[in-house]
């Protein structure tokens, strides 16, 4: 079991976390400076319409009516003392004429301030305006109020965006890790499962649930996987008893005709033909051995890129001369027609054996006076090059033609062994062969019309 900080629900609780954590901060810092400015933009809006309404007091007075006018702001200065709210008259030289009195407290440099917008000069937000035309020489007018109230209520709203900020940091991990428990808990289940699966019951397979998310493709990938498995090592375990029911034969036999030789005296010419059986069958042991061998090999080998390049027109030549003279000892007319010598990606080796065994199974199943034609030829717009093998032997029939290439499989029950000399591994290499140089092999055969196998190899490209 990994260490818990490096558990896949760790970890997606502290991206969950952090991810929460940050929306929620930002989201917090995000409504205390609306509201901030908010609360502001009203202190602003009343600073107008207060300045406006002192700019219609005003140009409203009478010439003997400015006591009126200052006192009547006074009076509303300390009505709004909590918000130490102020209004104060400049002259065309900036010097004041009058100020209510909360603002001689504040001794702001009221001459600095430039611009009609509100201003926030030592913790108070000020408002310059012109002043209509008067009898009392006021040019400007301050209206202001302390920014106090505001800071007050934003310490409030501070506390409760760090008390809501804490409560999210504390809760965000713990509800992280359990809703990471409820999101892997199918997760935990496949893999106290597949732990459970055993490779001496390779029926055992995940369960689907069928919700059809992540987890359920994930079982059937997996399940998948089995079933590639379970094929593969069906099909080893059949190749191994085909494989050891073929051994037996030349083994008994070999045995059988020791058991013969030393059962009692025997001529010279008995214990020859008995050596001479022994050979016969030992040679058919060394072709098992080698055509398994060769088989284990090119399956190896299925999955590594090749490299080599080979000349197949060479090869097909070099076969056909081989096996000029064993189709003539059984008078099988043996033809060639080489239409290129193409370059095909392949290991020569084992090219020539694909090569030798399509030949060698064409003249074995082909009668006297029939004939074998080879065919090659090259097709440049698909980049393949094409080896025709055919004969007017037997045939294959409908039923055995799916299996042609299946390990030991030999078509004709009925053929004995020293006819066919074969244990039925022929084919099936030339397919694993193909197979692996990226080919493709194929047969057509119909009873008493003789086989057909062509093999496509892809060309070498040019650099």
């Amino acid at each position: 079991m990994p260490p818990f900080h490096r558990s896949v629900r760790f970890r997606i609780a502290a991206w969950n976390a952090l991810a929460v954590a940050t929306i929620a901060l930002v989201a917090l810092i995000g409504v205390r400076q609306a509201v901030r400015w908010t609360l502001l933009h009203e202190i602003d809006q009343v600073l107008r319409e207060d300045a406006k309404e002192v700019g219609l007091a005003l140009s409203d007075a009478s010439p003997d009516g400015f006591v009126a006018v200052t006192d009547a702001l006074g009076r509303k200065a300390i009505g709004h003392q909590q918000h130490q709210w102020f209004v104060a008259f400049v002259d065309a030289n900036k010097n004041p004429i009058w100020t209510s009195r909360d603002s001689e407290a504040h001794d702001l440099p009221l001459d600095a301030l430039v611009g009609a917008g509100p201003h926030t000069v030592d913790d108070v937000r000020v408002l310059r305006a012109a002043a209509p035309a008067n009898p009392y020489g006021v040019q400007q007018t301050y209206v202001g109020a302390s920014l106090a109230p505001l800071r007050s209520d934003m310490g409030g709203i501070d506390r409760a965006v760090a008390a809501t900020g804490l409560l999210i940091l504390l809760a965000s991990p713990l509800c992280g890790y359990w809703m990471a428990g409820l999101a892997t808990r199918n997760l935990e289940t496949l893999t106290e499962t597949a732990a459970r699966l055993r490779p001496t019951h390779l029926d055992e397979r995940l369960p689907i649930r069928g919700a059809e998310d992540e987890f359920d493709r994930l079982a059937a990938t997996i399940n998948g996987l089995l079933d590639r498995i379970a094929e593969y090592v069906a099909e080893k375990q059949s190749f191994v008893a085909d494989a050891a029911h073929e051994l037996r034969t030349p083994i008994a036999a070999i045995r059988s005709s020791v058991e013969v030789a030393l059962a009692g005296e025997r001529s010279t010419q008995d214990y020859r033909s008995l050596l001479e059986e022994v050979i016969e069958e030992s040679a058919s042991l060394e072709v098992l051995v080698n055509q398994v061998l060769l088989l284990s090999e090119a399956v190896v080998s299925h999955d590594q890129p090749i490299v080599e390049s080979t000349a197949l027109g060479e090869v097909v030549e070099k076969a056909v001369d081989m096996f000029r003279g064993v189709a003539e000892s059984r008078g099988v007319c043996l033809t060639l027609a080489v239409q290129d010598n193409p370059l095909v990606v392949g290991v020569k080796p084992h090219l020539r054996q694909v090569v030798n065994n399509l030949i060698d199974n064409a003249i074995k199943y082909t009668g006297e006076g029939g004939s074998v034609q080879i065919d090659l030829s090259v097709d440049p717009t698909r980049g393949l090059a094409e080896l025709v093998v055919a004969d007017n032997g037997l045939g294959i029939g409908p039923a055995d033609l799916p299996r042609v290439f299946d390990r030991f499989f030999r078509a004709d029950r009925a053929r004995q062994r020293d006819q066919t000399h074969g244990a039925g591994l022929g084919l099936s290499i030339c397919k694993t062969i193909v197979e692996a140089h990226h080919g493709a092999i194929r047969c057509d055969s119909r009873p008493g019309e003789g086989a057909r196998f062509t093999v496509t190899l892809p060309l070498k490209k040019e650099a």
